[in-house]
Order: C-alpha cells, then sequence, then structure tokens
C-alpha cells in the first residue's frame, strides 16, 4: 500500500475495484465503513455484487476483464470535464500526453459495450472519485488475477495520478495482500530476480554486496515463477521442487496439468504444519512451526513489520522454518548458522537499505513501516511525498485487451473464483477448526437465478462444470449476487477443487500470474 490502513479512514472518497474486502480483509472493511460514517463517498466496481455495495454510493458491475476499460473510461471522463490536477500532473508526472491521447477514445458508449456499465452511473462514480479528495483506491486479486494484470494495476496509479491523490494523506493506491506476510516475503526476496529490498539478482553491485556477505558467489541467472516452474517439470529440466507453507495442489491453475507435472518431478519435498493436498503427494515432508510456536517478524499490507514472540516451544519434532532452512542448508554444504531469528534480521537490515533503521528493540509493539532508513528515522506512513521514488511519476497509455478465454457457444459462462468469509486460501487451517468449518462445510457454485432457470436447476441441486480442462461436481447456491451469464467458485474446497476448470496457460507475461480470475465453462444438472 502507498498509504497506511488508519488513512482510508480520512480518505473523502473510497474506491474499491476487484476486492471482496469484508470477506477477505474484515478489519480494513471496517476501516471503509468508519470513512464512510465520516462522510466519505464509497465507490464499489467488481463483477459481483460485494456486501459493501450495499453501503455505496456507486456500485457498478463489469464484466469479468474489462479493468482497464472500465479505468480508462473514467479518465476520459476526468480529462473531459477538467477534473484532473494539472498542476500536479506538470510538476510530478510524465507521460501524460499519450495518456491523454489514448483514453480520449474511451467514450462513456464505448466503456459500455466493453464492460456493461451505464454510461449515467460511469459519470457518477468517476465525479465521487474525482472531486471528493484525497481518493483512497483499493484493490485486491481481482485486478491482479488477471492476463492484464500488470495494465490493470498500471491503469489503478494512472488513475489516482491523474486527480493528484499519490503521495497525500488519505489517498494513494493501496493493494491488500492475499495473505498475511505476502508483503514481507517478497519484502525479504521471496521472488526469483530480486534479493531484499527489490534488489535486482542481474545488478553486479548487488551480487558483489551480497557474496561478500554471504561468503559465496551469488549466480547471475534469474529464478523461476510458478508458472514457468510447470513446463520445466514436464520438460524434465526441474527435477527437485521444495514447497515452504503452500498447498499448489489445490491452488494452481489447471489441476490435471499440474498434477501431472508433479509425477514427472524426482523429488518432492514440503514443509507444512498440517498434511495438506500437496504434503501428502510429498516424498518427504517437514514439519514447520506454527506462529505461535516461533519469534520473527511479518511486514503487513501497509509496509508496517512487527514482530511475533513464540507463546510455547515447537510440538513434537517440528522446528521453525529458519531453522530447518539452515539445517538443510548446512547439510547440502553451504554452513548456514544464526543464534536466533533477530540475527538473521540484523544482518538482512545492514544490507537492505529501507530496513535499515529497523531492530528488534526499534520495532516494539506497533511496528514499523518501510522505507525506514536510519536508526533516527520513523518509518514512512505514505509513500511518494513531495516527489516519487523515480523522481516523476509515469503514466502509462494502456489499450484494453480481452481475457484469454471468453464464453463461446460451447462454453457460454463466464467462470470466476474467490473466498468466502468463513475459509482463508485452501483451507489447510481454517476447514479443521470447527468454529469456522460449521459456517461453511462443502464447496458450492453461485448461479444467478436467470440462469439456473435455463439449467432447469434448483438450489441445492448438483451440477457438473466443465471447462477446456476439465469437469467438477457442486451443489448449486441460488444468489443474484452474480450478474447472469457469470458463475462464481470459492477456493477452499478440495472435494470441489476450482483450479480443474482454471487455465494455465493464460498469464500476464510479465508478473506471470495465471488468470484465475476468469475461465469459459458449461453446466449442467447432474442426473444420478
Amino acid at each position: 500500500m502507498t498509504n497506511s490502513i488508519a488513512e482510508i479512514e480520512d480518505a473523502g472518497c473510497v474506491f474499491i475495484i476487484g476486492s471482496n474486502t469484508t470477506a477477505c480483509h474484515p478489519l480494513i472493511a471496517r476501516r471503509v465503513i468508519r470513512a464512510k460514517e465520516k462522510g466519505a463517498k464509497l465507490i464499489v466496481a467488481d463483477p459481483r455484487n460485494i456486501q459493501l455495495s450495499r453501503f455505496a454510493d456507486v456500485a457498478v458491475n463489469h464484466r469479468l476483464g474489462s479493468d482497464v476499460a472500465l479505468l480508462n473510461g473514467m479518465m476520459h471522463i476526468i480529462i473531459k470535464k477538467g477534473w484532473h490536477a494539472e498542476d500536479y500532473i506538470a510538476s510530478r508526472t510524465e507521460g501524460y500526453d499519450a495518456l491523454e491521447e489514448m483514453v480520449s477514445r474511451f467514450t462513456p458508449e464505448k466503456v459500455q459495450a466493453i464492460t456493461g456499465v451505464d454510461p449515467g452511473d460511469l459519470e457518477e462514480m468517476t465525479r465521487l472519485y474525482a472531486t471528493n479528495p484525497p481518493g483512497s483506491l483499493l484493490y485486491a486479486m481481482g485486478i491482479t488475477q488477471h492476463t492484464t494484470g500488470v495494465d490493470n494495476v498500471k491503469s489503478c496509479c494512472n488513475l489516482a495520478m491523474l486527480c493528484g491523490y499519490v503521495g497525500v494523506r488519505g489517498g494513494g493506491v493501496n493493494p491488500l495482500r492475499g495473505q498475511n506476510n505476502v508483503q514481507g516475503a517478497c519484502d525479504m526476496g521471496g521472488l526469483p530476480n530480486v534479493v531484499t529490498g527489490y534488489q535486482p539478482v542481474a545488478d553486479e553491485a548487488v551480487r558483489e554486496k551480497f557474496s561478500k556477505a554471504w561468503g559465496a558467489e551469488l549466480p547471475a541467472a534469474t529464478g523461476l515463477t510458478i508458472t514457468d516452474m510447470i513446463p520445466a517439470m514436464l520438460e524434465g529440466k526441474l527435477k527437485g521442487l521444495y514447497v515452504i507453507g503452500e498447498n499448489p495442489k489445490l491452488s494452481d491453475p489447471d489441476w490435471n496439468h499440474f498434477n501431472h507435472a508433479l509425477k514427472r518431478l524426482d523429488f518432492l519435498v514440503v514443509q507444512e504444519l498440517f498434511l495438506s493436498e500437496t504434503a501428502q503427494v510429498a516424498d518427504v515432508v517437514l514439519a514447520g512451526a506454527s506462529v505461535a510456536e516461533k519469534d520473527g517478524t511479518f511486514t503487513n499490507t501497509e509496509r508496517r513489520c512487527m514482530r511475533i514472540n513464540k507463546a510455547i516451544d515447537p510440538i513434537g519434532n517440528s522446528l521453525a522454518d529458519w531453522e530447518i532452512i539452515c539445517r538443510l542448508s548446512t547439510a547440502m554444504g553451504y554452513e548456514m548458522r544464526y543464534d536466533n531469528p533477530e540475527e538473521i534480521f540484523d544482518e538482512m537490515a545492514g544490507l537492505t537499505k529501507s530496513y535499515a533503521g529497523m531492530s528488534y528493540a526499534r520495532i516494539g509493539l506497533d511496528g514499523l513501516q518501510w522505507p525506514c532508513p536510519d536508526k533516527d528515522h520513523p518509518g514512512t506512513p505514505y509513500l511518494h511525498k513531495d516527489q516519487f521514488t523515480r523522481g516523476k511519476g509515469m503514466f502509462f497509455a494502456l489499450d484494453y485487451k480481452d481475457p484469454a478465454e471468453l464464453p463461446d457457444e460451447e462454453y457460454p459462462y463466464f467462470l470466476t473464483t474467490g473466498r468466502m468469509f468463513a475459509h482463508f486460501h485452501t483451507g489447510t487451517m481454517t476447514r479443521i477448526s470447527p468454529h469456522l468449518d460449521v459456517e461453511q462445510k462443502t464447496g458450492y457454485v453461485d448461479i444467478h437465478p436467470e440462469d439456473a432457470a435455463k439449467m432447469e436447476v434448483r438450489d441445492g441441486d448438483m451440477v457438473v462444470l466443465s471447462s477446456r480442462r476439465g469437469d467438477i461436481e457442486a451443489p448449486v447456491r441460488l444468489t443474484r449476487s452474480v450478474a447472469p451469464g457469470t458463475i462464481f467458485l470459492p477456493i477452499h474446497f478440495g472435494e470441489v477443487p476450482t483450479n480443474v476448470l482454471t487455465n494455465a496457460e493464460a498469464f500476464d507475461p510479465l508478473a506471470k500470474i495465471p488468470e484465475f480470475k476468469v475461465s469459459a465453462v458449461k453446466v449442467h444438472k447432474l442426473v444420478l
């Protein structure tokens, strides 16, 4: 997030796009409600009618994958009405002329043809966002999990900069991370092309710095993303896989494709708390410790690094992740020895400018937000104040592109996937909790009553859903939360594995994120 969670309450307008916030980020949703109670305007753009749509001043259901067209249409109106921040654009940005030329093509009528959004609703949501500063834009995986995920994010940034909302308190472009330490994992180099603090492996000076610190030569080649790993497994180029705290057997797209790739491996090791679907097929399972059994830090969605403190010793043979990794590294020939996680953190901070001013003592109870470059720095509540990190903010002129797979005569329905309120990710933890499992014990498919009538199915009937990848069975839940022509499947249930249907071959060319949010399917009633 460019801004802090608490600042959402100070926004003049909150624009939520591609985020079912109450279900996936309920504490942040409460901040949105508080902002609304204080007088902020609320706009919701989502293919489904989410809970926050009820509180919105304007809520629109745009077609799956049409985010760039919708955002370009908003920018078209902003410029035409003179609502853009001309002084801000002139002094703090570049690339405006190309953006203006591009969005001039996205008239309300063209946007309606692509997105299905009424021109009157488009103008009203644009007016509310542009004329009630500061505007806080919130998004989640409804924006990123597309073949145009990078374009979607850049379009969100374009819109916010056009109104001068980046670099101000209460504004910004604020991605809501899908898990508690996604931000921290990325900050610590959990990406194939960087080390800590997003320092590129390809940079010779970076490699020299880390090689000296670690006493080992770092390779210049970047690693593979998951979407690159799967074909490498199938081709026999990737022979071993080490999975830590992830359940790709259930979460990765195209179940049949991924399982075929797993079988080609010579060796699979999984480091987990519970015997997940992926752990069940592993050659070796390493027992990791839970959050209550280890010390360390998390960095959350607002860039806040916080301490976690061990409450009990690890149970049985389980160990903290850092201890397992150290033992494995040492056994493989590179001696990796630390006395505690604080020693690891201090080493990291010494090599990472954005964390350089942090220590366990300074983090305290409330944490610190990066960048925190020295020991006297208080941390940074919001980014890009006065100047962007790169100097001037860059506008990107982006045209609309269709999703990789659209409904057709054979597969006439849009399928989208996501989370529901009671469960988390692949259900590895929440489905063994009696209090959460009782809320929703099995998977289901949301279908609009109009579509159900065409299919001749009723609430609770079993249906077969088929895509070009495979078939699954699921009970029907009739709801008007989805639009006619669109159906929704939650991702948490191994007995109703959504990833049998989703498309592994469709992913963003830069970020390599699969297009989980758009597939084409057909549905028919299961005859027993």
